[in-house]
């Protein structure tokens, strides 16, 4: 993981608020966080879905140290679609010399290409709709964790 510690904690997001709570909550806790999307959405969503996520909230929250982690499976095209959109980091499982060859790619555009899935610390899928207010708190919860 780019710019966290290998035992950054690992919170699953689904929409901006997500992020914006998790950003938040790491930011005020002076702890680096890992954002990482549903798995697949690279594939159902897009890079442009995640960027468009992950943007406005690292403006939000400036101070906070985020790496971010775009699940796209096992699809190799979406992976490579992901690298091209200039996505910070990709998760990619699949055939080993597929992989290889787009951790080639990845590494001449910047991007984190990880072959394994990360194991959240919190996955926010069942606060989908929940309160800026309950989102931090879940956040903060599993931070301090």
């Amino acid at each position: 993981m780019a710019c966290t510690e290998a035992y950054a904690p690992v919170i699953v997001i689904h929409r901006l608020a997500h992020a914006v709570a998790a950003l938040s909550e790491a930011a005020a806790a002076a702890r680096p966080v890992v954002l990482l999307s549903a798995p697949a959405a690279g594939v159902s969503a897009g890079a442009g879905w995640f960027r468009e996520i992950i943007e406005p909230a690292r403006r939000a929250v400036p101070q906070a140290l985020v790496t971010t982690l775009l699940d796209c499976g096992d699809d190799t095209g979406m992976a490579q679609a992901a690298i091209r959109a200039g996505v910070e980091g990709v998760v990619l499982t699949g055939r080993p010399e597929v992989m290889a060859r787009l951790a080639e790619i990845a590494v001449q555009r910047g991007v984190n290409l990880v072959f394994e899935r990360p194991v959240a610390t919190l996955d926010l899928a069942s606060q989908f709709f929940a309160s800026p207010e309950a989102l931090r708190e879940c956040c903060a919860i599993a931070l301090a964790s």
